[in-house]
């Protein structure tokens, strides 16, 4: 944690320990940012080796989410640009000297899981308006209360697990890191930061992935 602390060491150190995570935040939404205006002009009919790198992976995101939602849900598809980009660069961070991952952080991955946990309530409701109750009452009507219950419990433990589920693989993982660093500094610890480097790619599949099914769910009928 002090070698993130150094990173901003022109604040108070009060204001730094206590919001570290929302620092880096703030690095993360910046860096997204300069990508972001950095690749909207890159319209060449005859791509470069960066502008088909870039289109390469909208281009995977962009089918990976349509096939996944279909054609229903391609509105909502922006929404699982911002969550990947975000879960991994914040994941990436982590990595970088002098940072840590803003998701090492429970406060960081609860927010975009609360957000997904909105979002895909109200895109079922705005589908099927009141209907949407059917998803909750399951299909024999003197099991309703029950399932209400069940349902309910379910839909709730999702943000949770969503959250839990990223704080702790990326936590762990910045925590072997930097202990391997400080054990035995450069050698040793580079397997394990390619491995992190996997890991990063994996658990911002994981969210993205459950965010899709999650989505598509609500977009469903209910049988």
């Amino acid at each position: 944690m002090e070698h993130a602390i150094n990173i901003f060491s022109f604040l108070p150190e009060d204001l730094v320990h206590k919001y570290i995570h929302v620092l880096t935040t703030f690095v993360v939404i910046a860096a997204l940012l300069i990508i972001g205006s950095f690749t909207k002009n890159m319209t060449k009919e005859v791509p470069g080796k960066v502008q088909s790198f870039f289109e390469t992976i909208v281009e995977s995101i962009y089918n990976f989410s349509l096939n996944t939602l279909g054609e229903e849900g391609k509105p909502y598809i922006p929404i699982i640009f911002g969550i990947a980009f975000y879960v991994f660069f914040s994941n990436i961070l982590g990595l970088i000297p002098g940072f840590i991952a803003p998701t090492s952080n429970l406060n960081s991955t609860v927010a975009p899981a609360v957000v997904v946990f909105f979002t895909y309530n109200y895109i079922g409701i705005k589908k099927h308006g009141l209907a949407y109750i059917k998803h909750f009452i399951g299909p024999v009507i003197w099991l309703a209360p029950l399932m209400i219950i069940i349902e309910l419990i379910s839909h709730l433990a999702r943000p949770l697990s969503l959250s839990i589920r990223l704080f702790g693989n990326i936590f762990g993982e910045d925590l072997v890191i930097a202990v391997l660093f400080m054990l035995v500094p450069y050698l040793i610890p580079l397997p394990m930061f390619f491995l992190g480097i996997f890991t990063c790619f994996i658990q911002t599949f994981v969210f993205m992935l459950l965010t899709l099914v999650y989505i598509s769910g609500a977009l469903e009928e209910a049988h």
